[in-house]
C-alpha cells in the first residue's frame, strides 16, 4: 500500500476530468433525445412504484 501512495500524486495531470466529445455534446443538447430519455425514465419510475404497492 505504501508503494502505491508514493506513486500517486493528487494534483498530477492524470487526475483531470474527462472532456466530452462533440458527439456527446450533441446528444446531451438534442431535445428529441432528452424527451425520449424523459419518457423512458418515467416509465421505469412507474414500474418501481407499481412494484412497491
Amino acid at each position: 500500500m505504501k508503494e502505491i501512495e508514493e506513486r500517486v500524486r493528487p494534483y498530477d495531470q492524470n487526475f483531470t476530468t474527462m472532456v466530452p466529445t462533440n458527439f456527446v455534446k450533441y446528444w446531451r443538447t438534442n431535445l428529441l433525445w432528452q424527451f425520449i430519455r424523459f419518457i423512458v425514465i418515467n416509465i421505469k419510475m412507474l414500474i418501481v412504484v407499481r412494484k412497491s404497492h
